[in-house]
């Protein structure tokens, strides 16, 4: 179990150094982002951003054999007000939020034909979420899709994945000064399905934004959030929320660039494991560059192991380039269930199985409540339930 480190405000700059010079350097990529897939060599599996990532599980992504083949289905439902568009590669947003940093996001940047545009005019608060449905019909997919606010807009935007597909996609949210958005983004795939997909948001002056990621499904799952800020006030949390069975493949790696001063940031993921071969990766990487002056950021994993043949790779990384912050920290834990908390509920009445779920069901309730949407909240746990059936029945 790795304790958790904090800078608190006052830090010399030379404390800060020495953090930065004992944590994994792994916010610095093999190769320089770009938009063209000829620059990044295709991956071995040695490089710092692939060691955790079983290549031959990716149907080809990574090495450029995987031809579009065949095809997801996104359709989107939003209230009054709101655009939505499919444009084509030419499109003057594309690219806005982020460039490509590994083989596989330059490869779907290459290789997408159309891309889907939502954008939420200046000053509109919806009361109902945008609602975009991305269903996989077999075969390879590339994807592209963005989510734009514009000033003092709100809104919250809920993408379902399901079906079976090899994706590789592209997605940018780009919040306008003052924009609050809250994005819930569920990996409900078939048992078949690879999903590899990097996810930039850039935030306004003053905006928002806050993910909550849940992975269940899919036989590979690779997500890559990268936040970045467009000027000073902005606020990011991330939170996630995973459940990995057997043999399944679920990596989630984050980045918090701190770019600009005086803005926060807060990342908490948990995951449940269990069978043979599940495999769950969490990378955190926050950087606090020279110029982020004033920044706050924390960062948290925890992982439950409910069976014997489960893996966890945990890796929060911290790096400091300037000691005038308010504070910084990261944290992370993986372990079985509480015996505390487990005799408590037992020395109370209530069977263990029973004991056992209320337990599991707790660990992740914080990050359910973080949704805000009763619908999506009981679905997600509806689906909690399911796994946990097989888990501790």
């Amino acid at each position: 179990m790795a304790e958790a480190q904090n800078i608190p405000a006052g830090s010399t700059t030379a404390g800060a150094i020495a953090v930065a010079a004992e944590s994994t350097v792994a916010t610095r990529m093999s190769a320089p982002p770009s938009f063209d897939v000829a620059d990044f060599p295709v991956p071995h599996g040695r490089e710092e951003e692939w060691r955790f990532t079983p290549l031959e599980r990716l149907g080809g992504l990574h090495d450029g054999t995987a031809v579009a083949s065949g095809g997801v289905k996104v359709t989107v439902e939003a209230p009054e007000g709101v655009t939505v568009e499919t444009v084509g590669r030419d499109d003057a947003r594309l690219g806005r939020a982020g460039t490509p940093v590994d083989r596989i996001a330059a490869q779907a940047y290459s290789a997408f034909e159309q891309a889907s545009v939502v954008t939420v005019p200046r000053e509109t608060v919806l009361t109902e979420p945008i609602r975009i449905a991305v269903h996989g019909e077999g075969g390879v997919a590339y994807g592209h899709q963005i989510v734009e606010l514009g000033a003092f807009a709100e809104a919250v935007v809920v993408i379902d994945h399901t079906g079976d597909a090899v994706l590789a996609a592209n997605v940018e949210y780009v919040l306008g000064d003052g924009a609050k958005l809250t994005v819930v983004s569920v990996q409900d795939w078939d048992d078949k399905a690879v999903h590899v997909s990097q996810q930039d948001a850039l935030i306004g002056r003053d905006a928002s934004f806050k993910s909550v990621i849940v992975t269940f499904g899919g036989d590979l799952v690779r997500l890559h959030p990268r936040i970045s800020y467009a000027a000073t006030g902005g606020e990011a949390e991330l939170f996630g929320l995973y459940f990995t069975d057997r043999g399944q493949h679920q990596e989630h790696r984050l980045l918090v660039d701190h770019n600009k001063p005086h803005n926060t940031s807060n990342v908490v993921y948990k995951g449940a494991l269990q069978g043979q071969d599940a495999h769950a990766v969490w990378i955190g990487d926050v950087l606090i560059r020279v110029a982020a002056e004033g920044t706050d950021t924390y960062e948290m994993n925890r992982n439950l192991v409910l069976t014997d043949g489960a893996r966890v790779d945990s890796v929060p990384n911290l790096e400091i380039e300037t000691g005038e912050i308010v504070g910084a920290g990261h944290a992370s834990a993986t372990g079985r269930f509480d015996d505390e908390q487990l005799f408590y509920l037992m020395a109370r009445g209530i069977p263990e199985q029973d004991a056992r779920r209320l337990v599991v069901r707790g660990f992740f309730a914080e990050l359910v409540q973080q949704i805000g949407l009763p619908d999506v909240e009981e679905r997600l746990l509806a689906k909690i339930e399911e796994e946990l059936e097989a888990s501790v029945a």
